[in-house]
């Protein structure tokens, strides 16, 4: 279960990561790897980007 931890849980959004949120989300990734990237879960990580008004591709 450790690897589903997450070590950025219930932090908030640095302007780091939101901008690679950004660049990852603008190059098609998915969003399993943007939130393996970016250490979040990908439920959070879908949630920011709605926010942002960003699309994410869904690959399959």
């Amino acid at each position: 279960m450790s690897e589903d931890q997450f070590e950025r849980h219930r932090q908030p959004w640095t302007t780091d990561e939101i901008q690679k949120l950004h660049t990852l989300a603008k190059k098609g990734m998915a969003l399993k790897a943007i939130a393996k990237a970016l250490k979040r879960s990908e439920e959070l990580t879908k949630e920011r980007a709605k926010a942002d008004s960003l699309t994410i591709a869904k690959l399959r």
